[in-house]
């Protein structure tokens, strides 16, 4: 466990509590620092996405590559995810602090090369140096509050991190489009590099963590099996539907190599010396569990973070401009509950309601959303975004915080990794198999409403911008708001029959006392009963 002072590593025995907080109750400057340091890495993770989405028109006008477009962001997702739990088992072997600051300088290093980009080739390139720091940032913030933190007191800092969450959300698209228009898109990169360097001194001046080197080989060939199934998978569910129909033989054959790769991993996996995965921390029945129910959150979270802006502008009329905006009511919900949820965590050590009241919410929010349609009013549709904002705050950080409690210390790097692993596999299944469903029922609809001309229409896409959707006959438009209802009311249908799968995994969550027992009781070690759960 580290010590938070500025100068020396907690002496042995020290308890978690004690170093958390002073005789006062109040946090020394140094975890301050350090905790805005962490948060200012994550923020640059979540953020860049959204910023650079906005930016992607200008870009394209200014580097031509149309039809390389969409490389840019698959480029940048397919390295986050391939490199996310490499970086987990780098900060077990080697040190969370020294892995953790050469991630963010290559998240640096890939962001200026990408504002200096000359052609779409080259910023695709660039892109995916920036996503394999990105890789390392979220799964490094989280793996080093997981050694700073005990679990007991953890969840004082889960509104801190859903705060960050849902500000990168809604400020993405705000900051990115005045970052646009007055400075150039290539500031949409360059902007990474002031609040990096921030982050990278705090880092280095205030963060000490003890030095540690795990003897054995790095598991290279664990790491190129994972790499190529991950690749493969984010590649179908990327292509899947769009550039490829979904029985392509390109398609096909990505799911043979991912199937092929992934078992090949397992196989690999049981044998290493130091695996990039070790299963083992799938026996506690709590990691696998939150994995589960990870892996789903993060399914809804991403549809419906892709939906519902959507019908808000196409079928309530709002402005696209401040589209951020629209998310407010789930984005707010979530940020309370959240803290909430933490506060309530840590004052009284039980968790397992959170799961359980959380899937239930997500899954009746869900069903609520599935039932807009045409006639549907801003408020309606706010509430029942609240009411899947409040499910997701009682899940978010719970996750992750039951995860890390289920694995001894020296796996956290690999549950941290694995768990956000999970998240971001669920976004991009969520992303592309509710944005197939949807496109499908778009263009059904409009063929129905619209005969020939709603086919043409929507052949190459099922998502009209507001400049094409004003442009339409008043009969075409009325048409396209109500394919783009029933498309949201599948999606969200789906949605919320996946959610069902987190309701009954919520259920078989083990109540495992939180490592760190709180104010005036010994911390525990319950490493055994965790592993064991």
């Amino acid at each position: 466990m580290a010590d938070f002072t500025e100068t020396a590593v907690a002496p042995p025995g020290k308890q978690p509590e004690q170093q958390v907080e002073d005789a006062t109750g109040q946090q020394p400057r140094s975890v301050r620092v350090v905790l805005t340091a962490l948060l200012i890495a994550m923020m640059l993770a979540m953020l860049d996405n959204m910023i650079v989405g906005t930016a992607m028109p200008t870009i394209v006008g200014e580097l031509g590559g149309l039809e390389h477009l969409s490389w840019v962001v698959t480029a940048y997702t397919l390295a986050t995810a391939a490199s996310t739990p490499i970086w987990g088992k780098l900060g077990d072997m080697y040190g969370r602090k020294g892995v953790f600051m050469t991630s963010i300088v290559l998240f640096l290093i890939g962001s200026a090369l990408s504002g200096m980009a000359q052609d779409m080739g080259q910023l695709i390139g660039f892109r995916a140096i920036q996503g394999l720091g990105a890789g390392g940032l979220m799964v490094g913030v989280m793996a080093i509050i997981g050694d700073l933190i005990p679990p007991r007191e953890r969840g004082k800092y889960q509104g801190m991190i859903a705060g960050v969450m849902a500000l990168a959300m809604i400020a993405g698209p705000l900051v990115g489009g005045t970052i646009t228009d007055h400075w150039g898109w290539r500031w949409s990169f360059y902007i990474n590099l002031p609040l990096g360097v921030v982050a990278l001194i705090a880092i280095s001046a205030v963060l000490h963590l003890p030095k540690k080197r795990v003897e054995g080989r790095i598991d290279y060939l664990g790491a190129g099996l994972l790499t190529v199934g991950i690749t493969s998978i984010v590649l179908v569910t990327t292509w899947g539907g769009s550039e490829y129909a979904w029985g392509s033989a390109r398609i096909m054959e990505l799911i043979s190599i991912g199937v092929a790769a992934l078992v090949g991993f397992l196989f690999v996996q049981t044998r290493a010396a130091a695996p990039i995965v070790p299963l083992h921390i799938f026996r506690s029945l709590n990691f696998t569990l939150m994995s589960v129910i990870g892996f789903i959150t993060g399914f809804v979270m991403f549809g419906a973070v892709l939906f519902l802006p959507l019908y808000q502008q196409s079928v309530q009329g709002a402005s696209a401009t401040n589209s951020g905006l629209l998310l407010l009511p789930m984005l707010g919900a979530m940020l309370v509950v959240s803290m909430i949820a933490g506060r309530v965590t840590t004052n009284s050590g039980k968790y397992k309601v959170f799961p359980v009241v959380g899937s239930i919410l997500m899954t009746v929010g869900l069903f609520l959303l599935a039932q807009m349609d045409t006639d549907t009013t801003r408020l309606t549709s706010g509430l029942y975004m609240a009411v899947l904002g409040a499910g997701m705050g009682c899940l978010m950080q719970i996750t992750m915080l039951v995860a890390q409690n289920s694995v001894e210390m020296k796996d956290m790097g690999v549950a941290s990794s694995s768990t956000t692993l999970f998240r971001t596999l669920g976004s991009s299944f969520g992303v592309a198999i509710m944005g197939a469903l949807f496109n499908h029922r778009v263009q059904d609809v409009m063929a129905e409403r619209a005969g020939a001309l709603g086919s043409k229409m929507t052949e190459q896409s099922a998502q009209l911008d507001a400049a094409s959707l004003a442009k339409l006959p008043a009969v075409a438009r009325e048409a396209y708001q109500h394919a783009v209802s029933s498309g949201t009311h599948s999606a969200f249908q789906l949605g919320a029959i996946v959610a069902i799968v987190a309701v009954v995994a919520s259920v078989f969550v083990k109540e495992v006392p939180l490592k760190g027992a709180g104010p005036g009781k010994p911390a525990e070690a319950v490493d055994g009963d965790a592993a064991g759960a």
